[in-house]
């Protein structure tokens, strides 16, 4: 697959994820901010819910692969 039709869809797949993330965030916690859910730890009902912290790896790993895709030399 070429690298520009890999970042494409993790991109897409990072979108979506956020969206879930959100979701669930909002069902839990109503009120919570964008903003709120780069510092989850700030809101424990976020920080000790099993699906959301997992939903939050997720994210985390796709941000991940993002940065390792970008910091190879093309």
């Amino acid at each position: 697959m070429e690298t520009e039709t890999l970042e494409r869809l993790l991109e897409e797949m990072i979108g979506a994820q956020r969206a879930r993330l959100a979701e669930l965030a909002s069902r839990l916690a109503p009120g919570v901010t964008a903003e709120d859910l780069l510092q989850p730890h700030d809101h424990p009902v976020l920080s000790g819910n099993p699906d959301f912290n997992y939903a939050d790896g997720m994210l985390a790993g796709y941000l991940a692969v993002r940065a390792a895709l970008r910091a190879k030399p093309r």
